[in-house]
């Protein structure tokens, strides 16, 4: 059966593509030719010109299947795109809008693209002044311009200088005052040759995520680590285990310190779906069981307490993790759309959400789809 009509889709996972002046309206004037610009670029192995992105002399392309909204399969590609490749809604906040209302999604939450999910691009940065200021222009450029565009239609997303803890510390404090719901956060950090979750390095940061609410969202392959596969393995392969990395990031939190020591701490997995979660929790409770004794972990919470405590889920389409969604936790459940790229459903994801709740009652489904996300983030209706 539809969706009830008072039940308002709020995805947890979406994306933008950064216009061309993001970073050229917001620089210092002495950053502009380092900082982050579109130029056209031949690529070596056609002779096609593309729109890339340009960061300190080095090239980022976009890659296709970041900005497939509007096109069939057939026409996917991983190839570099043009801004008139994409439809306007990848790019224009109030043309996001519009294609919400033809998708019947209430409210997004978008991510970077450029930049990668938690800003990792910047991290890699030479000049690292540069780089902080870059990080804080695309958080003014997604409060000021984008979720301004709509407040009650876009969750507020920001990120963080990483790579510095001071810096990261102020900036969250800024973006909460700004208005921010949610700080990305590379899923796995050692990935990026920074601390792990088992130090003591995060404390001050996770304790100011404590002190402002904020939702911490990992989203997966936000650090860089891919999963491994044979050299010669097609794509799809690699395509199909991205949600593992959410299972080695999750699996990571609960054998550390850190959620022991910041009770309060509110993260988002997102994107990866919820199926794996319930073989996760078992696994680590068997482990934790069996293997405690001789490591130095808690030796008093069980790691499925701790998830169904800190962690929320999401999903686009995960028909077994609905049917299991008890060993999930209800409470832990939210819905994704992924606009505009290639797992997204659009301009069908309520009818999609239709068919994989079509046996879930009611006050379930308005529990995975809107109201978990509301008290999560902290993003009430507006009258």
């Amino acid at each position: 059966m539809p969706l009830q009509p008072w039940m308002e889709l709020i995805s947890v996972d979406d994306h933008l593509i950064e216009h061309p002046k993001v970073w050229s309206d917001r620089l210092p004037t002495k950053y502009l030719e380092a900082g982050p610009k579109i130029i056209e670029w031949e690529r070596p192995d056609t002779g096609q010109m593309c729109q890339v992105w340009e960061y300190e002399g080095r090239i980022y392309p976009y890659i296709g299947l970041n900005a497939v909204a509007g096109k069939t399969p057939e026409e996917y590609g991983i190839e570099p795109v043009r801004y008139d490749d994409m439809i306007p809604g990848c790019y224009d906040p109030k043309a996001r809008v519009a294609d919400m209302d033809i998708d019947g999604v209430q409210a997004m939450t978008c991510f970077p693209s450029f930049p990668r999910f938690a800003g990792a691009v910047f991290a890699e940065g030479e000049d690292k002044e540069l780089a902080k200021l870059c990080s804080a222009a695309w958080n003014d450029f997604h409060l000021d311009e984008w979720a301004a565009t709509a407040p009650d239609r876009f969750v507020p997303v920001a990120m963080l200088p990483f790579w510095d803890l001071d810096a990261s510390i102020a900036e969250l404090h800024r973006v909460a005052e700004k208005g921010a719901k949610c700080v990305t956060f590379p899923d796995l950090p050692d990935k990026l040759g920074l601390p792990s979750l088992h130090s003591n390095h995060w404390d001050p940061l996770f304790a100011a995520f404590e002190e402002t609410d904020l939702v911490l969202a990992q989203h997966f392959g936000s650090g860089g680590f891919p999963p491994p596969i044979a050299p010669d393995a097609p794509f799809a392969v690699f395509i199909a285990l991205m949600g593992t990395i959410s299972m080695n990031a999750l699996t990571d939190w609960l054998f550390s310190p850190a959620l022991h020591k910041h009770p309060k701490l509110k993260i988002g997995l997102s994107e990866g779906g919820i199926g794996w979660i319930p073989y996760i929790l078992e696994r680590c409770d068997s482990v934790w069981r069996k293997h405690r004794y001789y490591q130095n972990i808690n030796q008093e919470v069980l790691p499925s307490d701790l998830f169904r405590k800190h962690f929320h889920g999401c999903f686009i389409e995960d028909d077994f993790g609905v049917e299991v969604r008890h060993h999930v936790g209800i409470d832990n459940i939210t819905w994704e759309c992924d606009y505009p790229h290639s797992d997204s459903f659009w301009p069908q994801s309520r009818e999609r959400a239709a068919q994989a709740f079509a046996n879930v009652p009611d006050d379930e489904v308005h529990q995975m789809v809107e109201l978990n996300t509301r008290k999560l983030y902290n993003f009430p209706r507006v009258a």
